[in-house]
């Protein structure tokens, strides 16, 4: 069997939660930007609008 030594030292492992944030983020802001879209679809405008 062999065993496998991983490093990441305390730079990578930042970046590496930075980049996991901001996917996640980017991914949230890109759903509630479409979902605001088909929203505005169907909603009807109001009166002097």
């Amino acid at each position: 069997m062999h065993l496998h030594l991983l490093y990441v030292d305390p730079g990578s492992g930042s970046y590496l939660v930075q980049v996991i944030i901001a996917g996640v983020l980017g991914i949230a802001f890109y759903f509630k930007s479409s979902w605001n879209y088909l929203r505005s679809l169907f909603r009807r405008n109001k009166k002097g609008e």
